[in-house]
């Protein structure tokens, strides 16, 4: 009985710890009912919306955080304000409701689609890109329906991207005490994404797929990959790049997944940083094993397995940033996100894992930061949302579920990979 509650002080004070990082802010929910167009000035970002998600009832939410039966879409229209009133990598949430256009971002369309109807608006998204190329982007855990919609659109907005904007949103409860529902609604949204996925690789018109995943979301992204790579024997040439940012993901499993994918894999490129207090709060959970979105790059194992792989890492960890979780760090440096953004678009290798430190940056983003192109300019900032009533509401009911001990995890060997065995392999 002792260690039971042991363990549970321990969850509690972990917990807190989180509330305390995250702060106490807050902005109204269930913006999702459109409103007038009446700032001219304010930039039009569409996006097609494919979900998980269950159909909510509550006029402004659109869809919840509870799991549906089947896929659903939308066709979805932001107004963002003129950067005069709004700094590159931040969403201008309304202070009230409804959203004013000119100050705030607004939904001005928000239709449900069908299947039919979904293919009709990729087909003519692709149609419009320089390139037909596709993003897709995957967000992180801890967020509402309409955080990721906003942040996607803040993404498409301040990257400059041309490819056709697709946002695949899975069921979060948008809680921090979620975190266990949360990632099984990512298991659960496998099959979904592989579905899109094979349908991308399958079109004519699609020439090109990116992908670009956060926290969490890298979980389901990197699963749905090398389901699509078993069941096909190989992944698609055309899905070029897939960026995995501050990934919540177990480093021994990720050297599965990236084996199970085959030699033929798109361009990984890893955003990590170890002072990323999400992710070591995550390393708790999961029994202390490192999440590769906070591990040194430089050490070994990592090093010489990245290098073998052909993934391109990029550490942030001296990165300064308003985000006091350190969980989403490009909102906070756009001139990293357009040397990134620059760089990939113009087919270049991202080799230098220091890539963010110095006046490189400045000096490398001067006269290119508008040449973002076939893929994201990388502005990615999905941090751990704010405590919100949802989290207050559910704090008695999660919290319990985070109560009892764990056993240590024998340690993981180092330099061993049983494709690959090293001399230096050893325990």
């Amino acid at each position: 009985m002792g260690s039971i509650v042991a363990g549970y002080v321990q969850w509690l004070l972990l917990c807190a710890l989180i509330v305390a990082l995250s702060g106490c802010g807050g902005h109204p929910k269930d913006v999702m009912t459109p409103v007038a167009d009446t700032s001219p000035k304010s930039t039009k970002v569409n996006l097609l919306i494919a979900t998980t998600r269950s159909r909510s009832a509550v006029p402004g939410e659109m869809f919840n955080g509870e799991r549906a039966l089947a896929p659903a879409f939308a066709d979805i229209t932001v107004s963002i304000p003129p950067n005069t009133v709004r700094k590159e990598g931040e969403v201008a949430w309304p202070k009230r409701l409804p959203s004013n256009p000119a100050t705030d971002f607004a939904t001005l369309k928000a239709d449900d689609l069908n299947v039919d109807e979904a293919k009709r608006w990729l087909s003519a998204s692709v149609r419009k890109s320089p390139d037909h190329s596709v993003l897709v982007f995957i967000h992180g855990f801890n967020n509402r329906f309409e955080d990721s919609v906003y942040r996607f659109a803040q993404i498409v907005q301040d990257s400059g991207v041309h490819s056709a904007p697709v946002l695949v949103t899975w069921p979060s409860r948008g809680s921090l005490l979620a975190y266990g529902y949360d990632r099984e609604s990512t298991n659960y949204t496998r099959n979904a994404l592989e579905t899109l996925f094979q349908y991308l690789a399958k079109d004519p018109q699609v020439k090109e797929v990116s992908i670009l995943a956060h926290s969490m979301g890298n979980w389901l992204a990197l699963e749905s990959l090398r389901q699509m790579a078993i069941r096909n024997g190989r992944l698609p040439v055309k899905f070029k790049n897939v960026m995995l940012a501050a990934p919540d993901v177990d480093v021994d499993v990720f050297r599965q997944q990236i084996g199970d994918m085959g030699k033929q894999h798109p361009q990984f490129t890893l955003f990590v940083s170890r002072d990323d207090r999400a992710l070591a709060f995550s390393r708790r959970v999961w029994g202390d094993v490192s999440r590769l979105g906070a591990i040194d790059p430089e050490q070994a194992p990592y090093k010489a397995e990245f290098e073998a792989n052909k993934i391109v890492v990029i550490d942030l960890t001296k990165i300064k940033s308003g985000d006091r979780m350190n969980h989403g760090k490009f909102a906070e440096s756009p001139q990293i996100v357009q040397l990134i953004g620059s760089r990939i678009s113009e087919g270049q290798t991202l080799t230098d894992s220091r890539v963010g430190l110095g006046d490189q940056i400045l000096v490398a983003t001067t006269g290119t930061a508008a040449a973002a192109g076939n893929v994201a300019g990388l502005i990615l900032a999905a941090p751990v949302a704010a405590v919100d009533q949802n989290t207050r509401d559910n704090y008695a009911g999660q919290v319990s579920g985070l109560m009892g001990t764990a056993k240590p995890r024998p340690a993981a060997l180092k330099n061993c990979d049983e494709v690959r065995p090293t001399p230096s392999c050893r325990p």
